[in-house]
């Protein structure tokens, strides 16, 4: 049975784990556009797994695909990622940067909004006031908007991810390319955390467009922590770097839902 197995110790055997964020895409431009202007909806004319990669977004990943040809050593064995477009362009760019292809795992895509999918916490609270007060007494953390996904969802698909990679990778450099959502899934199931720091790491600690967070498998056998949301290849590029805005509200009362 899977819940006799420890994904925190199973995934261990894989030698590193890199995990990137895609670059800024056509949606992040939306949401903060829509969010600026207070909009209930974002002006956006593509389903969430259609949504490309901004202009800037295909440069921060062009710069990040330099990087690791010139300095990534050893390079990575395997290359996996969202099959949702703005996560598969970004890797597409990296992978072929060191003669690669990626490998898709719809398991690494996007948490799934449901109903909710292109509104902004204003266009919550107008559509949808009584999801909006339940999200506030459930938190962001284990609610699920109708037809959507929690957090504690995500955080399931991640654990069965990290426990194919013990078996299938062990020993190998792993590059996976995803989301925002995703990403502070694998933090959860590979530190331990809970609720509450998961929360205001999220809250606190910018996740930005291309950046990179890294683990490294220890002296006791375990992965750990090496590096999170690391930006420092962006530095000195033509490209900014970009995140999303900082949330306003304390993460139990925050409505607004982000496109990672």
């Amino acid at each position: 049975m899977l819940t006799d197995v420890s994904a925190r110790t199973t995934s261990a055997q894989v030698e590193s784990l890199v995990l990137v964020r895609h670059g800024e895409s056509v949606g992040n431009l939306a949401d903060a556009q829509a969010r600026r202007a207070g909009a209930g909806r974002l002006e956006l004319g593509t389903r969430d797994p259609d949504t490309p990669l901004s202009e800037r977004g295909e440069r921060q990943a062009t710069v990040l695909a330099r990087h690791v040809a010139k300095a990534e050593r050893p390079r990575p064995d395997v290359v996996m990622s969202s099959p949702y477009l703005r996560a598969a362009s970004t890797a597409r760019i990296v992978a072929e940067a060191v003669g690669m292809a990626p490998v898709w795992d719809e398991r690494l895509r996007e948490r799934d909004l449901g109903v909710f999918d292109g509104l902004t916490g204003v266009g919550i609270r107008e559509s949808y006031p009584e999801e909006a007060d339940r999200r506030t007494r459930l938190g962001k953390f284990y609610y699920r908007p109708p037809g959507g996904e929690s957090w504690t969802d995500v955080a399931l698909r991640v654990r069965h991810v990290l426990l194919d990679l013990a078996q299938a990778h062990a020993g190998r450099r792993v590059w996976i390319f995803t989301h925002q959502a995703v990403i502070m899934s694998f933090r959860l199931a590979l530190e331990g955390l809970d609720e509450t720091t998961l929360l205001d790491v999220d809250r606190t600690q910018p996740l930005g467009n291309c950046s990179v967070t890294r683990y490294r498998r220890g002296s006791d056998g375990q992965l750990e922590l090496e590096s999170f949301a690391d930006t420092r290849h962006l530095e000195g590029a033509a490209v900014e770097e970009t995140h999303e805005e900082a949330a306003e509200e304390p993460p139990a009362l925050e409505v607004h839902e982000r496109r990672g």
